[in-house]
Order: C-alpha cells, then structure tokens, then sequence
C-alpha cells in the first residue's frame, strides 16, 4: 500500500516562507492595527485653517426730526435726532432736546415689518418714547412724547439733520 501513496517533498524554505507570512497575516487581523508603508511620511493632522466670513449687513444711520406738536413742546422748537439701525431688529436712538441729551434703543413692533418703538433716557433724568411707521426702507413718521408731557411729530429719513 505504501508503494501507491506519493509524497510530496516540499523544500523547507517555502514551509519556512509559508508559515510566517501566515503568522504575520493572523497577527495583523487579530491585532486590529493596519500596516504603514515604509518611507511614508505619516499622515499629518490638518493645521488651522482661516475661512473667510462674509460680512454681516452694515448698519444704517437715518436723521430723526422732531417738530413740536404741543403747547409744552413750543418752547424747545423743532430738535434733531439720529436713528442708527443695526440690522438686526433693533437700533440706537438719541436726541437733544433742550440742554438734555437723550439715549436708547428702537425696535420693531413683534409681528410688524413696519411699526416701530423707541425710548430714550435723558441726561437729566427725562425719559423720551416715541412710536413710528416705516413707510418705506428710508422714510418713515411717528409721535414722541416726554415724560413731562411736550409731545412731537417724528420724521425719519436718510437726508442729514441740520436741526439742533
């Protein structure tokens, strides 16, 4: 019987050559780690990088005129103001009426693309509220009152105040 079985030789080398690149193949997989070519530079983690941001929108000054619309206001006749919109859905409102010097903030009535309000503090403790129509994006009109009872008609617009 054993005259009819054939062996075969193989050399040891290839068994040799065989049995580690197995080895070498198993420890791979089961490690779970990848192999990295020689003579690679390693990958290098990305530097900061600076994006360019476009711009917001830019704010928009309008010129506030206030006209006296009361007996109480008579005395301080027309004044001028500015309204500076910040884009985004509030402003920064002043005046000077009389030797006081007013500051505060303007915004869009909720729900309105149009209506407005604002108030302003004084310097010497006055308070200032106003509320405006936006007839347009430029122009628009309202009423002021100060706390002490003068009353004015408001005009907003992009042309310059010269008032005062």
């Amino acid at each position: 019987a054993r005259a009819t079985e054939k062996r075969m030789n193989i050399p040891r080398s290839v068994t040799f050559v065989r049995l580690t690149l197995a080895a070498a193949l198993a420890g791979t997989v089961l490690s779970g780690c990848y192999v990295v070519p020689l003579g690679q530079p390693a990958p290098v983690a990305p530097s900061q990088q600076s994006y360019a941001v476009a711009p917001g929108p830019v704010s928009q000054t309008f010129s506030a005129r206030l006209y006296p619309s009361n007996a109480e206001a008579a005395r301080y006749g027309a004044v001028g103001g500015t309204v500076t919109n910040d884009m985004n859905g509030r402003g920064h409102f002043s005046a000077q009426i009389g030797a006081e010097q007013f500051q505060g903030e303007a915004t869009r009535v909720a729900g309105s693309r149009t209506a407005g309000v604002a108030n302003a503090t004084g310097s010497r403790g006055g308070n200032l509220s106003c509320q405006y129509t936006m007839n347009s994006a430029t122009l628009g009109s309202g009423q002021c009152v100060l706390n002490n009872g003068p009353a004015f008609t408001m005009h907003i617009g992009r042309l310059p105040c010269t008032l005062r």
